[in-house]
């Protein structure tokens, strides 16, 4: 999930949470800088570097700002309505986690904070409200508070539509951008949800989709989809078949028949025709996830938890995804049986056995997949996923 990116440029909802926590500090003014570890700085300069005025920086450089600073974890996905009220000097930390949401202070007090160290002169505000994510299945834990939000946000920058042919339903509005396509014999369900479409996006005859439900730009609904509630597609994703509860973060591809349900998928995947995951359990119980080479299995708290997409991933036709898996960066599922509900970062799998993939291949892959989207695979892109590969243990 962020082997390729940094916690806050994870699709949280139908917006990133760099997108919304940008959002939510619309009174107090642009974000000035994004902190980054050592391991992802190269990838978010490249991607963010100068943009709007933004720096892009490590932990060690805060201690050599002046004045004072907002600082917030990358991690609050649901950003709290007093973020941009703390004095200098206060702290604001989510009472369940323990986690700090957010710091004013000056650019010393930011650096001991990101290396986990809390100045005990602080004064320490605890907050029921920040939504922090910790584990990957809290993308799914928190997506609906996430996506009404989003979707609140969307509707007031993208007028009502009512487009010639299209059957809609209910009332919580249908927004579409306009030059998005949708085609005659779609069925557009706002009963339980908005329905918000973005700029280029097409929407295929005989496709369903129900909110609340996004569609991102240059993203595609393929004929006879069903699309349930509380989904997200990212830009230039393609999607077919049954998808629900599911977030795509971008430029990954179910073009075929399968049901997707209450799943993250990174970028640069692709789902085989007839694959399908299952989201809940035959005994209705808590869904548990392992997220770790021998690691111990987590109690979610969810009943209904598909799987963990990261980039990169490949299933072969009819592959059959048990609830609660996750598939690391680079992997390759092609088995007849059901995988393994943890599947490491560039596992080769096959009815033959298990074996790694090998880095040159992969990365030709990858270039020629990025390449059909006219995204430009990178020198630090090739250096971080070579980095990624070398952290696993043969």
């Amino acid at each position: 999930m962020v082997d390729l990116r940094a916690s806050f440029e994870v699709r949280t909802g139908a917006l990133t949470t760099l997108e919304r926590l940008s959002g939510a500090l619309r009174k107090v003014g642009p974000i000035s800088a994004l902190i980054v570890d050592e391991q992802r700085v190269r990838l978010v300069e490249e991607r963010w570097g100068g943009q709007d005025g933004l720096d892009v920086m490590t932990p060690t450089a805060l201690g050599r700002l002046d004045g004072a600073w907002l600082l917030i974890n990358g991690r609050c996905v649901l950003p709290p309505e007093n973020l941009d009220g703390l004095a200098a000097g206060q702290v604001l930390r989510d009472r369940k986690s323990g986690r700090i949401v957010a710091a004013s202070i000056d650019g010393a007090g930011a650096d001991r904070i990101c290396r986990g160290d809390v100045p005990d002169d602080l004064e320490c505000i605890d907050d029921d409200s920040a939504g922090m994510l910790q584990y990957p299945w809290d993308v799914i834990r928190m997506r609906d508070r996430a996506l009404e939000r989003d979707l609140a946000a969307r509707k007031r920058k993208i007028p009502e539509a009512n487009p010639t042919g299209v059957t809609v339903i209910g009332e919580a509005g249908l927004h579409t951008a306009a030059d998005a396509t949708i085609l005659p014999g779609v069925v557009l369900d706002a009963g339980k949800g908005a329905i918000v479409i973005e700029s280029g996006a097409v929407v295929r005859p005989g496709a369903i989709i129900c909110g609340p439900c996004w569609v991102g730009r240059n993203a595609t609904v393929l004929d006879q989809t069903l699309l349930k509630g509380g989904s997200a597609i990212g830009p230039w994703c393609k999607v077919a078949g049954e998808v629900g509860g599911t977030i795509f973060q971008g430029y990954s591809n179910k073009a075929h028949a399968g049901h997707l349900g209450d799943a993250w998928v990174g970028e640069w995947s692709n789902l085989g025709a007839g694959t399908t995951n299952s989201n809940l359990l035959n005994t209705y119980g808590e869904v548990v996830m392992q997220t770790e080479r021998d690691g111990r299995r987590h109690r979610t708290g969810l009943q209904f938890l598909g799987c963990i997409i990261a980039d990169h991933v490949k299933f072969a036709i009819n592959t059959r995804i048990m609830t609660g898996s996750v598939f690391g960066t680079g992997a390759m599922v092609a088995t007849t049986a059901a995988p393994p509900a943890l599947v490491e970062p560039f596992a080769w799998l096959t009815d033959a056995g298990a074996s790694r993939f090998r880095l040159s291949k992969f990365i030709d892959v990858a270039r020629t997949v990025m390449a059909r989207r006219r995204v430009e695979f990178s020198a630090a892109y090739e250096a971080r996923l070579t980095e990624v590969f070398g952290g696993i243990d043969s």
